[in-house]
């Protein structure tokens, strides 16, 4: 059953190397992970945040992501934000 709600779900490209596909990391949602790996976006971001070299992130990671995709990644985030911040605030309720 799982097996055919996932099909009805195609992977959506985010970029060059930035994918959301559900089938990748069963369970994950399709959140982003870097093509061709079990890579969470968000894992990396974190490590940048953090202060992590971009050379000993790829390290990390056993050189299966690159600059330029830690560079699409910081740019996917900052799209993603600039859309959040640009949707309204639901009208508060009258009581």
């Amino acid at each position: 059953m799982k097996a055919k709600k996932l099909e009805q779900y195609r992977a959506k490209e985010l970029g060059k190397y930035i994918v959301a596909d559900p089938k990748i990391c069963h369970g994950n949602h399709g959140k982003p992970t870097f093509r061709g790996t079990r890579i969470f976006v968000k894992d990396v971001l974190e490590m940048v945040a953090e202060g992590m070299s971009w050379d000993k992130i790829i390290e990390e990671w056993g050189e299966k992501i690159n600059k330029e995709a830690i560079s699409e990644a910081i740019l996917v985030a900052s799209e993603a934000l600039v859309t959040y911040e640009s949707q309204p605030f639901p009208k508060p309720k009258k009581i």
